[in-house]
């Protein structure tokens, strides 16, 4: 059986840039916006859309706007699953196909039953904010940390939703992963070297 890791990752936590290193230091395949890429390409829909789905927002999963349809929300529930559907047969193809670190987008609960490492990366708030700022975070400039740490709460707000959604479980629950790792006070590059080195204990 290949050698999968998922890594769940709350948002400035540097857990793409963590399991990209992991990837690296073990040889093997890393997906993360390959998986959108792909989702994009057979379900026929725009890769900014289903970017929106997979990553940051509930669509109309949660109607608390006034003037919304039944038939709009039937719709709108039938294209997420689709996206859905589209998300799980590509990262179960992807897991199949060779040892791989996979990012996000409910990895661990798709390939459950192939026993992956499951990761979660987290970090404290003001860690968060440092990165998100030091790497030009898209839509960051000239914003407060206050306003900054917003942002980063209504997207792991809703990286929760979605994870509890397509789950039934929590996603920041450590039950639901072998190894939590805390970013807030080592390098990126240290982590990565013990990360992988647990990843290869038989």
């Amino acid at each position: 059986m290949n050698r999968i890791i998922t890594i769940g990752r709350e948002f400035g936590s540097g857990g793409r840039e963590l399991g990209k290193l992991v990837a690296e230091k073990l040889g093997i395949a890393y997906y993360d916006g390959e998986i959108v890429a792909a989702i994009a390409k057979r379900s026929e829909m725009a890769e900014h859309y289903v970017e929106q789905v997979v990553e940051q927002r509930i669509m109309a999963y949660y109607p608390l706007t006034v003037g919304n349809t039944l038939s709009m929300i039937n719709q709108d529930f039938s294209v997420n699953q689709s996206i859905y559907t589209a998300q799980t047969e590509i990262i179960q193809e992807m897991a199949q196909k060779s040892d791989c670190v996979i990012v996000g987008r409910c990895a661990d609960h798709i390939l459950a039953e192939m026993h992956p490492l499951r990761i979660f990366v987290y970090a404290d708030m003001a860690a968060r904010v440092a990165r998100c700022r030091a790497r030009g975070e898209k839509g960051n400039g000239g914003q407060t940390d206050r306003e900054l740490e917003k942002r980063i709460r209504a997207v792991d707000k809703s990286r929760a939703q979605y994870y509890r959604l397509y789950t039934g479980q929590e996603w920041a629950a450590r039950g639901n992963y072998d190894l939590c790792v805390n970013t807030s006070s080592m390098p990126i590059a240290k982590l990565a070297d013990v990360v992988a080195a647990f990843a290869t204990v038989e």
